[in-house]
């Protein structure tokens, strides 16, 4: 597996590298024409008290994301002086730039506001196994500030099994699972909403809602609207282009039924690269191809660039 250095250092020259400051992590300016990626990869020196989650809240990551991106570092305890990555360089998903875009697979949403070059990114919480989110394309039915919540048949039973019963109606307040709002959508029985939880975000947990950080969707609720599109992929590996190079950032595949073979994520590699015409005669690195599917660190990887020589010529990687 890649190491985390080398990783990053695949991913930017290291000029670009920089310390944690007061830069604006969700609002990334978008690449200009015929180019992917937007934002940087920062760089922060753990302080005794720092944990994953609580750096995560701080930077609109999630958790898993901040896990893979710094493998070997303790997320509960990572010592202080020791130097964190923060993943906050995105291969932008693949499609229209426009709406609301979310990708299951790195447990991120992305909002691209109409006639502004910018686009605003935050970490989710989604469905967990055995009540995954839908992939879809849907739309902002209703916006709800102080929501209360109303829980399905289906998860007061749960909770009922488990003997932690629910009350038929939570008010809205403090304790309320939806936090202070929720946007409702037209793929019925789900919403974008916030939370009474502060871990979580980032990870599996949900009964298939979109779940976010407070702030991140009090900040959101200000932006779309009712009608607003909502692309729902499942994406874990993106390809784009910057600098006249080719990057892959890859993520490890969902799946309700155990981890994926290294044959089946391979495979997938090369079903993705073949459905996008940009990509049909690029002539690739196929052994660091194969390092970042092995890594799955969530960090854009130069993989390609024009007129580069193979270094395999097996295709089946």
């Amino acid at each position: 597996m890649l190491s985390r250095a080398f990783a990053v250092t695949r991913c930017l020259p290291l000029a670009a590298l920089f310390a944690v400051s007061s830069v604006n992590a969700l609002e990334l300016p978008l690449p200009p024409p015929g180019e992917d990626t937007a934002g940087e990869i920062r760089v922060h020196k753990a302080k005794y008290e720092d944990t994953f989650a609580d750096l995560g809240s701080a930077n609109d990551l999630g958790y898993l994301e901040m896990v893979a991106a710094n493998p070997g570092v303790d997320p509960w305890l990572p010592g202080e002086g020791t130097d964190i990555i923060l993943p906050t360089r995105f291969i932008l998903p693949p499609g229209p730039r426009e709406g609301i875009v979310i990708n299951l697979a790195e447990y991120r949403l992305y909002y691209y506001p109409k006639g502004r070059n910018v686009v605003y990114t935050y970490p989710l919480g989604i469905g967990r196994e055995g009540w995954s989110s839908p992939v879809a394309n849907a739309r902002i039915t209703a916006m709800t500030p102080n929501p209360g919540w109303t829980p399905p048949k289906s998860i007061l039973e749960e909770h009922a099994a488990n003997g932690d019963p629910l009350p038929a109606y939570v008010p809205p307040g403090p304790n309320n699972p939806l936090g202070p709002y929720k946007m409702g959508l037209s793929v019925p029985g789900y919403l974008i909403h916030g939370s009474n939880k502060k871990f979580g975000i980032g990870m599996r947990v949900s009964h298939g809602c979109f779940r976010m950080y407070n702030p991140n969707v009090l900040k959101l609720a200000t932006m779309v609207s009712v009608g607003t599109s909502v692309r729902i992929i499942n994406e874990p590996y993106k390809f784009g282009r910057s600098g006249g190079k080719i990057y892959l950032e890859a993520h490890t595949p969902l799946s309700d039924s155990g981890e994926a073979s290294v044959v089946d994520k391979h495979t997938a590699v090369i079903n993705s690269l073949l459905k996008n015409d940009e990509f049909a005669n690029l002539r690739l690195d196929w052994e660091m191809l194969r390092e970042v599917v092995a890594a799955e660190d969530g960090l854009p990887v130069e993989i390609a660039q024009p007129g580069q020589a193979l270094v395999s010529t097996d295709p089946a990687i």
